[in-house]
């Protein structure tokens, strides 16, 4: 007891320097785990973990992207009428047409509902044999409008010539021919005619036409009638087998009307 009262204040000294020393031996530590606190705070809170986002819904944005690529056609000259407005015209029947091609009430309205040809046709008649043998030709031209000149005959020998024809050849007994070969004038052609079976060709035709705006109705029109239709008036200037030919009177404008056989 003596030695602690005699030296107590260095023995506190001492304890307190020993506190001292183990303070400064651990103060490392401490700074050390101070540091890793520190740095894993930090971490959390520049990169906390968080939760993944949903997937983007782009169906919008996809959706504008295909209508850009595939724009509306917005037409404003065919099926628009408020800045393209439609003509009605009245047809002779009180009937409103309404215009929209502009050919509803002209030529090329109008139908070809038949075409019939107009036939010359050869005959063998018969055979005379007064001074020479001579043969009976029938002659029919359905092109003819004068009834007289439509059915007529000639009388002609082998040679002979005619306005039609001319007789080259008699294949048969003379008397009674089997077949005749006339040569036409107009074409040179030599064709054959049996007494059973007349020779025919197709010189004219006419035309059977309809034009349904006005209901009209026109039949066997021939070359060069004039035909009415709509508000201008056309001439028929060629039939063929297939279709016929108008032509405008005010601007001799051709409308070719084909025959769907």
């Amino acid at each position: 007891m003596d030695f602690i009262k005699k030296n107590y204040e260095k023995i506190i000294l001492s304890v307190v320097l020993l506190g001292v020393v183990g303070a400064l031996v651990a103060l490392p530590f401490v700074i050390q785990h101070d540091k890793d606190d520190m740095e894993a705070a930090g971490n959390s809170a520049i990169s906390p973990k968080v939760a993944p986002l949903p997937a983007l819904d782009l169906a919008p944005q996809t959706a504008v992207l295909s209508r850009l690529q595939n724009p509306y056609d917005l037409d404003l000259s065919t099926t628009n009428k408020l800045f393209n407005p439609v003509t009605w015209k009245k047809n002779a029947a009180g009937d409103l047409i309404k215009i929209t091609t502009g050919h509803e009430i002209d030529a090329e309205a109008a139908e070809v509902t038949k075409i019939t040809p107009l036939n010359l046709i050869l005959t063998l008649d018969g055979v005379e044999t007064n001074l020479e043998t001579r043969y009976v030709i029938g002659i029919e031209r359905q092109f003819v409008t004068s009834r007289s000149q439509r059915h007529q005959t000639r009388v002609a020998s082998v040679g002979e010539k005619k306005e039609l024809f001319t007789i080259t050849k008699v294949n048969g007994d003379p008397l009674a021919p089997d077949e005749l070969l006339l040569k036409l004038a107009d074409s040179g052609e030599v064709v054959p005619v049996f007494k059973a079976k007349p020779f025919q060709r197709a010189d004219a035709y006419t035309a059977d036409l309809k034009f349904d705006p006005e209901k009209l109705v026109k039949l066997n029109q021939h070359e060069g009638a004039v035909l009415k239709f709509g508000e201008e008036t056309y001439n028929i200037v060629a039939i063929h087998q297939n279709e016929v030919i108008l032509s405008d009177q005010s601007n001799q404008k051709k409308t070719i009307l084909h025959y769907p056989r």
